[in-house]
């Protein structure tokens, strides 16, 4: 099993294909016990908590709620696309990856503010492209709203190319791809 929560363990440009559990993924941050898997149920309140709290400062620039505050979240967990980051048992993030016919969507990545500015982004990326070369993809593809300036830039810092802008769904987005 790899340690997930190890940068270098999940760089991208350190994997090399094989064998790769990464359901229910437990390791430790300092004193901390960390754990990351698919979501239940019962995870949906923190999962709707966490998204409020992260999303919220961007209502005011955006004008209006972002796509991820509007989500059915119920219906992510019932498919299996939410993997949720747990601290010492406590739901910290979470992320939504949904299998495409050519590539694996990163549908949202959230950290709870207090829990922001850690690396604990940056991991759950490194865990999303391990996903999709565990799942044979050799792409993954995200939008962002063209508002969230700073998640553009994360998303370049790590490899991302932009290869739109357009209106989806009544939002203005930037969406972007890294192969794999």
């Amino acid at each position: 099993m790899v340690n997930w929560l190890v940068a270098s363990s999940l760089h991208p440009s350190s994997y090399t294909g094989g064998d790769f559990n990464i359901a229910n993924e437990k390791s430790n941050i300092g004193n901390v016990q960390a754990t990351l898997r698919n979501a239940s149920e019962q995870d949906l309140p923190a999962i709707k908590r966490i998204v409020r709290d992260a999303y919220e400062g961007y209502i005011p620039r955006i004008g209006g709620p972002p796509a991820p505050m509007t989500d059915d979240y119920q219906n992510h967990v019932t498919a299996g696309h939410v993997w949720v980051l747990l601290l010492d048992n406590q739901i910290v993030a979470l992320m939504v990856l949904v299998p495409k016919p050519d590539h694996m969507l990163l549908d949202n990545i959230a950290v709870a503010p207090g829990k922001q500015r850690q690396g604990l982004g940056r991991r759950l990326m490194y865990f999303a492209e391990a996903r999709a070369r565990q799942c044979a993809y050799k792409e993954v593809q995200l939008y962002t709203n063209e508002r969230m300036h700073e998640n553009i830039a994360f998303y370049k810092g790590l490899g991302y190319e932009e290869t739109a802008r357009r209106v989806d769904s009544g939002f203005k987005r930037v969406f972007m791809k890294k192969t794999l």
